[in-house]
């Protein structure tokens, strides 16, 4: 790891702690601050990365993150729960694209049955609670589970360490986002934010290090 890419890992860890410690305390200001900054920071270390596995790849990944920060702003504010989803569903299509062009090809079908599986339980648990929100939970649920799809395929089909990362960083993703729907549509638990949080920026670092 490079010296401005460790100093960017710095950064983004010290705002990532702050925002939570500022869902804590309730601190509107310290989260519009740091959050974006976090996001920010993991961009740079993707925009930095030296010798990429492609331009593409980067682009791709870059393009993805950027989409989140948008995700990230618009879910700080208040009824702006429909645009953040839409962002980072942007997101997951831009990380799938990059893990699926950066693949040797589609994973086998029955790949598939552990993440069908996991989001059928998750919507059956969830469904009473969803409301009207139940189309766009679907369609996002099934984004994410399809990224998380091709990153897992593209680590077994090449069990490099950039598509470790970039797998370790998906699966961190769905349980980020798990974790934030319980607490949406099913109720807040104390360390709720805390879950939510450190899971997403680690898997937002991880897979802006597969790079």
């Amino acid at each position: 790891m490079t010296l401005p890419i460790a100093l960017l890992t710095v950064a983004a860890a010290l705002c990532a702690a702050l925002t939570i410690v500022a869902k804590y305390r309730q601190s509107k200001r310290l989260e519009y601050v740091c959050k974006p900054l976090a996001t920010a920071s993991i961009i740079l270390i993707a925009l930095l990365a030296e010798d990429p596995l492609t331009t593409r790849y980067q682009a791709l990944i870059v393009l993805g993150l950027t989409a989140s920060l948008a995700g990230d702003v618009f879910l700080m504010l208040p009824d702006r729960f429909l645009p953040g989803l839409a962002s980072f569903l942007v997101a997951h299509l831009f990380y799938i694209a990059a893990f699926t062009l950066e693949g040797r090809g589609t994973a086998p079908l029955w790949y598939l049955a552990p993440f069908l599986l996991y989001g059928v339980l998750m919507l059956r648990w969830l469904w009473p609670h969803l409301g009207s929100l139940r189309g766009p939970v679907i369609v996002y649920m099934a984004v994410i589970l399809l990224m998380a799809w091709q990153a897992a395929n593209r680590w077994i089909e090449t069990r490099q360490d950039g598509t470790l990362l970039a797998l370790a960083g998906a699966y961190l993703f769905v349980t980020s986002d798990s974790a934030l729907a319980v607490e949406r549509f099913r109720g807040a638990w104390r360390s709720a934010p805390f879950w939510v949080l450190s899971t997403y920026f680690a898997a937002q670092w991880l897979i802006a290090l597969s790079v």
